[in-house]
């Protein structure tokens, strides 16, 4: 008897209704991955909440630290893609998440940190990732 191993969401679509999510992060991670980052974690829970994507590069002496928020949406309707649906509650959870997730990883002290948007058409809709930068190369955590 031969057993093969379905990886279900290689083989989600984005109509299927099971998670369009997943298929919005994967399109933002493969278009990341294209352009030299690599995924360093996907999908990353604490208590205040997840963090989509986190991406790493590095290029000479500097390495990037990139944190994706990934809104995936059919059709740009009240909440403009997913833009208006990201507001000042989820912002202050992601902020509190990505804080856990550089306690619970040291080594990434020294990481310039990048926070960034994907806003990820999905079909019928068609239509490039939109990236909105949320915070430049600064640290979430204050200082001691």
């Amino acid at each position: 008897m031969v057993l093969v191993r379905l990886d279900l969401p290689a083989m989600l679509s984005p109509h299927d209704g099971l998670d369009r999510g997943l298929w919005a992060e994967r399109r933002s991670r493969d278009l990341l991955v294209a352009h030299g980052w690599c995924c360093v974690d996907q999908r990353w829970r604490c208590r205040y909440g997840e963090i989509d994507l986190l991406m790493l590069k590095s290029s000479g002496q500097k390495q990037r630290l990139l944190v994706v928020e990934v809104k995936g949406r059919r059709r740009c309707g009240r909440d403009a893609w997913g833009l208006s649906a990201f507001n000042a509650t989820k912002r202050r959870r992601l902020f509190r998440a990505v804080d856990c997730w550089r306690q619970a990883h040291p080594w990434s002290d020294d990481f310039l940190l990048e926070l960034i948007l994907a806003l990820v058409p999905l079909p019928p809709a068609h239509g490039p990732v939109r990236w909105i930068p949320l915070m430049d190369a600064t640290p979430v955590h204050p200082s001691p």
